[in-house]
């Protein structure tokens, strides 16, 4: 099966034109959806017979490299279409396929009627085949490739609704700001391209990471390899400085949000620097700067989520906050850690979106989650998996996020010393709060909605993809049981990613360890800060409502702060956007394009006019003048002739 995983990539492909061509003329909406669904649901079993087929070899021969054709042959550039079949990319490729087939699956039913039906399965097909070019890539070229083709696609995703309004803008400005927002994350990954291939003379993985290991290169190469390629990672997957898109790419549909904003597109940036691990592990500095903006982005993002009431906001800012936790894990060496944690993201943060979806879609469009409560009588089944995600990414054992967020905060400790630890535990203290703030509000407490609105269960086509996501998240973290209570056999999540990282774990091998002991310590006292947390929100939301309006109004200025998202967006208008308009239109358009450019334009025109105007009079229709001019012109030629003898 490895040899055909170039299927996986060709198959969303092909959905994307059939459905792309042909949709508008195909008037059966599911026959739509069983296409753009079935080449996802065939790319993952092929994806899954290459995983089973890749276990039963040896370590040494797990790697398989497919070539397609020779893409680039320009001096010494040569450019394969090339897929690389690892233990990592089929990690990787498992959940974008796995996901991607229950949320596709899911879409059929939450899209039904919507006129761009047919363009909404051809877009996500085309996002699938980005995605899988993304990480099956055997060079940087074909990764850019993907890289760009998912910021295309989520462009398109998100302003699939172009024209309805989005809070104060349009859904169409939310989708260029996300275009814009990720270009200048892109133009710092080309630089890291380009400075790997004046370093190595390769931008082949395989070539420039044994290169890597036996060239003498500099350590500030290194770093600004590192660090140029972290820019398009802070775009891509939303961290500080570049998060500002990805909440606002919520006005997209609910399914685009599951899929593209939370399992898969914003998870390129993390699995970019895991491929690149070893690079990053001969510049430590940057290693430490990425662990610092993921710190911070958890937390700032997390405490944010607190006074959110849009149900799709809370969980945007919720996404941010987890990919700091990614973030962090690679910047603490944890390579696989934070690995394990975008897989079993992908599992819950898919299930809250898709359950979330199935609110909006009972409550009739309704987000606001001041205007929901008593809703798990309505809907029993949204409920129950709602709380399951939300108690997964809350890190209450023996759910999914449990595992991957504790083995995150270890290493943090281990590896990045009390800080980080105490940034990540406290960030999972918060998390644990919101979340359960958003389900008691949304299917707790009393009924706030009003008569107008009438929520049911959503149909099967919706609540089968959540059970499944469910199921996946109450299961999918006992692959990666901590060593401390595996024994002997180890994290096998580790175990199958520790030939990808066995450089750069060599190399990053002076950082310290600690005891089992200690370990366990940290992680009943996780735990602990997590129901702790979940009671408190019970306590406020449940019981005494009224804390949190008076808390609201005694501490206005913190909650304004924390409402307006710390005001980041508004610097970024002082600061950047509006002084690029102001320049633009007082100095570029008046003065630069009208006057100067248009000037040289309509100055040249209007000499060549005034030239013509004198030139056009010796043409004045009269024989004996022509006659005339003739003669002086012989004269003329003639002493011209005699005076340079």
């Amino acid at each position: 099966m490895r040899d055909l995983i170039y299927l996986t990539v060709i198959l969303p492909l092909l959905g994307f034109l059939i459905n792309g061509i042909f949709g508008s003329k195909i008037k059966n909406e599911k026959l739509i959806g069983i296409i753009g669904s079935s080449v996802v649901g065939i790319s993952f079993l092929i994806a899954l017979g290459a995983f089973f087929e890749t276990l039963a070899l040896p370590v040494e021969q797990r790697q398989k490299i497919v070539s397609l054709f020779s893409w680039m042959a320009v001096g010494n550039l040569n450019v394969s279409f090339a897929f690389q079949v690892d233990q990592l990319s089929l990690v990787m490729a498992l959940v974008v396929t796995g996901v991607g087939f229950i949320i596709h699956v899911y879409s059929i039913g939450y899209m039904h009627g919507d006129r761009g039906y047919w363009r909404f399965f051809s877009y996500m097909n085309l996002f699938i085949f980005a995605m899988m070019n993304l990480i099956l890539a055997d060079n940087f070229v074909l990764l850019f490739l993907g890289w760009e083709g998912v910021g295309l696609c989520s462009y398109l995703l998100i302003g699939f609704w172009y024209d309805r309004k989005f809070e104060k803008s349009t859904v169409a400005d939310a989708s260029k700001k996300a275009f814009i927002v990720n270009r200048i994350g892109d133009f710092g990954f080309l630089l890291g391209m380009f400075l790997i291939y004046m370093t190595f003379g390769s931008l082949n993985f395989n070539e420039v990471f044994s290169r890597a290991l036996s060239f003498n290169v500099p350590t500030y190469v290194f770093g600004f390899i590192a660090i140029f390629l972290f820019i398009g990672a802070t775009g891509k997957s939303a961290q500080i400085p570049l998060f500002v898109w990805l909440p606002d790419a919520m006005a997209g549909p609910t399914p685009v949000s599951a899929l593209i904003h939370a399992a898969t597109m914003v998870t390129a940036g993390v699995y970019m620097v895991a491929r690149t691990s070893i690079i990053y592990a001969s510049a430590p500095q940057i290693m430490m700067v990425i662990a610092i903006v993921g710190a911070l982005t958890a937390f700032f993002a997390a405490t944010v989520g607190i006074v959110q009431n849009d149900i799709k906001k809370v969980l945007a800012y919720s996404t941010v906050s987890q990919l700091g936790y990614m973030f962090l894990a690679m910047g603490v060496g944890a390579f696989s850690a934070g690995i394990f944690h975008v897989m079993t993201h992908a599992f819950f943060k898919a299930l809250l979106f898709l359950a979330a979806g199935s609110v909006i879609h009972s409550m009739q469009e309704e987000q606001d989650i001041q205007k929901f409560g008593g809703l798990k009588k309505y809907m029993p089944r949204t409920h129950i998996t709602f709380l399951i995600a939300a108690l997964a990414i809350s890190g209450i054992p023996p759910l999914s996020g449990f595992f991957s967020k504790d083995e995150i905060l270890w290493f943090s400790f281990a590896n990045g010393g009390l800080f980080f630890w105490i940034m990540g535990a406290g960030t999972a203290m918060i998390t644990a709060f919101y979340m359960f703030r958003l389900y008691i509000l949304t299917f707790d407490g009393k009924e706030r909605f009003g008569k107008d609105k009438h929520p049911h269960e959503s149909p099967s086509i919706i609540t089968i993809p959540l059970i499944v996501l469910a199921v996946l998240s109450v299961i999918g973290g006992f692959i990666g049981i901590p060593e401390v209570f595996s024994g002997e056999h180890g994290n096998q999540f580790h175990n199958w990613l520790a030939p990808i990282f066995k450089d750069a774990d060599r190399k990053l091998a002076y950082f310290s360890m600690h005891s089992h002991t200690t370990e366990i310590l940290l992680m009943v006292l996780s735990v602990v800060f997590a129901v702790s947390a979940i009671w408190f929100a019970r306590y406020i939301y449940l019981k005494n409502p009224t804390i949190a309006t008076d808390t609201a109004k005694r501490f206005k200025g913190l909650y304004n702060l924390l409402w307006n998202k710390y005001f980041v967006d508004e610097a970024y208008d002082a600061v950047i956007v509006n002084p690029i308009v102001r320049t633009s239109s007082s100095f570029l358009w008046k003065i630069a394009d009208n006057k100067i450019i248009d000037g040289v334009v309509n100055g040249s025109a209007k000499l060549i006019d005034i030239i013509s105007a004198n030139i056009r009079k010796l043409q004045n229709g009269v024989a004996q003048f022509y006659a005339l001019v003739m003669v002086l012109g012989i004269v003329a030629a003639f002493f011209w002739i005699i005076l340079s003898l």
